[in-house]
């Protein structure tokens, strides 16, 4: 399928109990529909060929041949449809009931998966150990087994495995072995009564399951029709990928939830993980459909590094934060450095380094005034980025320390011979190296360590000065991303509302990012960062999907259309992500030195492991896959 994207349903039918005749149209007529609308994989739930509740009448031998009888209706009829079907029901394989189910595709029955775990033993037995071929017709022999995986030969990432009912609760789940033996979705056929928790329940474990096991969850469930004689069953149906929900159906309920599985990002997980040993011990059963797109209906996050929920996202800002801290309290310990130097800008990433440091000198005991915090005016300098980065350093309690460059830099112009009128690189990468030496030079005369301002984003374009702002002893926000360096400082600003502190922060947040090497116009900046390289928020959600996964140029894009289409237009976002392409891979060489820093998130550009790339990669191949 299409950048791996694949539509699947769970469905569950309104059943009529031991009327297999009106159980099996309803299936098939709900077999067409998921068919209809795309789906690829199809799976209903346990027993409903016969209904789930139906008792000692599993021991008549009438309801067991109608429900075989309808399954040869069912394989048929999916002769003339693109998709492959999972259907629970009892079938009698030598001397004992099972309660299995039936996996076929385009008028074949491709296998057989009996429940393991059995509950029940008065109808149903385990089998667990049951390992055999049954004759289905005209010679055709099927494979009864648990350890099938069923594989589409046109994707071979879409695997397909199957776990009944309490098969999930079971301390060694089948879901186990067929997941490191690579089936990458699992289909579970389920028929399990109502009962209060048992919602949350059920989407907690399967939220785990495919968390731990870095695979897509389906869960088909028994539902309306089914007898409310002692129990009523709940159809909660739900598919999850990895961790995630992508569609749940509502409760005591009937009919189809679908979803698109990305298994190409399943794959690259897999991959990536050291402890995912594949053991491949299952039998593997192909099956083909039709590579095709599809519509992505699929929520993508615009922001993939910011947790939208506002608790979680507090939860995260205060873990990074104690990350940084930490990251910082043991460097300073470590080196017996008596002062930190950061220089402030008024800036989002400044101010975001001198809170850490500022918690940092309390968790240590420290007296914040041994914090210098040095203001360097430049050519670019604005009232309103000097006032706050002023009145930050007043309110934390560090000491200010301001230091004009613009002499400084002239002087520098005379001596490479730059005419100051000439706002080119070189005004502006003068100005960068220049402050560093300055806090380079303050930090060995008061015995201390250049605090890093830098950030992860600016780091994966290389917007930052070699040897000027690239340069620090200690980056506190090397791994931290633009669009969450602004939740951070927004986390600290809400924990000190009402105070001058906080208003000052509410200000640096509402104010352009910006460099300020070049001159102002107007009283205002005149350099917006943003305008030059592109939104951050695109950039991030570029980042994480280039470094996460390493997606296709066409399928980032597309992702990216899916999550920011009503902002911007498809030529925009294709022009930004060139714009990342050529940037990433042209700025690796200042990646490549880069300073000490923590890592708070499982992606980082840091050079020691976390990110191993060459500085002179050639980034053609990228652009040409995806250029018009």
């Amino acid at each position: 399928m299409k950048h791996g994207f694949v539509k699947v349903a769970v469905v569950t039918p309104k059943i009529k109990v031991a009327d297999t005749t009106y159980n099996g149209e309803v299936i098939r007529e709900q077999m067409k529909e998921a068919a209809q609308s795309g789906a690829k994989v199809a799976v209903f739930p346990e027993l409903c060929v016969t209904g789930a509740s139906c008792g000692d009448l599993f021991f008549q031998s009438t309801l067991i041949a109608g429900a075989k009888e309808e399954l040869y209706r069912l394989v048929v009829a999916s002769q003339d449809c693109d998709t492959l079907y999972c259907v629970g029901l009892p079938m009698r394989i030598g001397t004992k009931l099972y309660n299995v189910a039936a996996v076929f595709a385009r008028g074949v029955l491709l296998g057989i998966v009996p429940k393991s775990y059995v509950k029940d033993t008065r109808y149903f037995a385990s089998g667990k150990d049951l390992n055999t071929d049954i004759c289905w017709e005209e010679d055709e022999s099927v494979s009864v087994a648990t350890d099938l995986i069923f594989e589409d030969t046109s994707n071979a990432d879409i695997k397909i495995a199957v776990e009944i009912g309490e098969d999930l609760l079971a301390p060694q789940a089948p879901s186990v072995s067929h997941a490191l033996s690579g089936a990458t979705i699992m289909l579970n056929l389920s028929a399990t009564e109502a009962t209060a928790g048992a919602r949350v329940n059920r989407r907690v474990m399967m939220v785990e399951q495919s968390k731990r096991l870095l695979c897509a969850y389906l869960c088909a469930n028994a539902g309306e029709g089914e007898s409310t004689q002692d129990m009523v069953y709940s159809g909660h149906n739900l598919i999850v990928e990895n961790g995630e929900v992508l569609a749940e159906s509502n409760a005591l309920s009937h009919g189809i939830v679908y979803a698109e599985l990305d298994v190409e990002r399943l794959a690259i997980d897999r991959r990536k993980d050291v402890l995912f040993e594949v053991e491949d011990t299952h039998i593997e059963i192909p099956f083909e459909l039709d590579p095709c797109d599809i519509t992505l209906t699929r929520i993508v996050d615009d922001a993939p590094f910011v947790p939208k929920d506002e608790a979680q996202r507090r939860v995260q800002c205060e873990e990074i934060f104690d990350i940084q801290v930490m990251g910082l309290k043991k460097r300073m310990e470590h080196t017996n450095a008596a002062t930190a130097v950061i220089g402030i800008s008024g800036g989002l990433d400044s101010t975001l380094a001198l809170l850490v440091t500022a918690r940092t000198f309390e968790v240590l005991g420290k007296d914040k005034k041994d914090i210098i915090a040095v203001t360097m005016p430049g050519f670019g300098t604005t009232d309103r980025t000097y006032d706050n980065a002023v009145s930050m350093i007043k309110h934390l309690g560090a000491t200010f320390m301001e230091v004009d460059i613009k002499a400084a830099v002239r002087q520098h112009f005379a001596d490479i011979g730059h005419d100051e009128n000439v706002h080119d690189v070189t005004y502006e990468n003068s100005q960068a190296r220049e402050r560093t030496q300055i806090l380079m030079d303050i930090a060995n005369r008061k015995n201390g360590l250049v605090i890093g301002t830098g950030d992860m984003s600016e780091l994966a374009l290389g917007w930052a000065t070699y040897n000027g702002d690239h340069m620090s002893n200690y980056g506190v926000n090397a791994s931290v991303p633009k669009t969450l360096v602004r939740h951070l400082v927004a986390y600290y600003a809400d924990s000190c509302k009402g105070t001058v502190l906080s208003d000052v922060l509410y200000d640096v947040l509402d104010t352009p990012v910006s460099p300020e090497l070049l001159p102002p116009e107007n009283g205002k900046i005149a350099q917006k960062t943003e305008d030059l390289v592109g939104p951050y928020e695109l950039h991030d959600f570029f980042m994480y999907y280039v470094l996460r996964y390493g997606f296709l140029p066409e399928k980032i894009l597309r992702l990216a259309k899916a999550a920011f289409g009503n902002r911007y237009s498809y030529l925009e976002l294709r022009k930004w992500l060139q714009n990342f392409y050529r940037r990433f891979f042209t700025q690796q060489f200042k990646r490549s030195c880069l300073p000490d820093g923590p890592k708070v998130f499982d992606l980082s550009v840091s050079p020691r492991g976390a990110l191993c790339m060459p500085s002179d990669a050639s980034f053609r191949i990228w652009l040409d896959s995806f250029l018009d």
